[in-house]
């Protein structure tokens, strides 16, 4: 790897931006595209579906063989509401690759006994990604049932474009929550975008099935998201 292609890729690392490295193993000359230089060929078909993959390997394309060396951001998870829900979803997020934050200004909720070695914040959500930004490897998931504490993270979530964005909470509920978000300038195609009723309809009734329901439908986001920018990203709010 060359000197010029090694920062292209520790740049798109440092955004946290997909990228692959295609090596022609005849030729021995490399080369990266980032997820937002995919052409509209075999190659970048073969490209698209290995960002989404996540998985390296060797391919013949037009009589050459080519390795595809994948780099990804690791992917996070972050959870408003130091709940049952989040005690029981941390875990399985994290066996599952995931970076776990989990935020919740209720001191009495969010404490290390019930949330031991994971990332906890006992602070407004607005407060942690002024310094903890989200990205499009971001998922948001709100499950405090409270507006005041849930709807920042929302807010922050549809402007930053993360693959997935669900929040708890009845269909009654979630109607005031669009008549809100609505009211600070945000389109239908980004509040369409929020998951709620939150996770894949499995039946699920206790926390631990919830969780197991909502990781499912954060999983099969992330394996299907798109790759060339985000709808709700473009409509957010100033």
């Amino acid at each position: 790897m060359d000197v010029a292609t090694l920062a292209a890729l520790n740049a798109a690392k440092r955004d946290r931006r997909g990228a692959v490295l295609v090596s022609d193993l005849t030729a021995g000359t490399s080369r990266l595209v980032t997820e937002d230089q995919i052409a509209p060929d075999a190659l970048g078909n073969e490209i698209r579906a290995r960002l989404l993959s996540g998985k390296s390997g060797i391919v013949e394309i037009e009589g050459k063989s080519l390795f595809l060396n994948v780099h990804l951001p690791p992917p996070r998870i972050v959870v408003i509401g130091a709940v049952h829900i989040s005690q029981a979803l941390a875990p399985m997020a994290a066996l599952s690759g995931f970076a776990v934050t989990i935020i919740d200004p209720r001191t009495a909720f969010a404490t290390p006994e019930r949330f031991a070695g994971i990332d906890l914040r006992a602070d407004w959500p607005d407060e942690v990604f002024g310094t903890q930004p989200l990205d499009r490897y971001s998922a948001m998931v709100a499950v405090t049932h409270d507006p005041k504490i849930d709807d920042p993270g929302l807010i922050a979530a549809l402007q930053a474009g993360c693959f997935y964005v669900g929040a708890l909470g009845s269909r009654k509920t979630h109607a005031k929550r669009v008549e809100r978000l609505t009211s600070l300038g945000f389109g239908s195609a980004a509040i369409d975008s929020i998951r709620a009723p939150i996770g894949l309809d499995i039946g699920a009734a206790t926390p631990a099935e919830i969780a197991v329901a909502i990781l499912a439908e954060i999983i099969q986001s992330l394996r299907h998201r798109s790759l060339s920018g985000s709808a709700t990203s473009a409509e957010a709010a100033p």
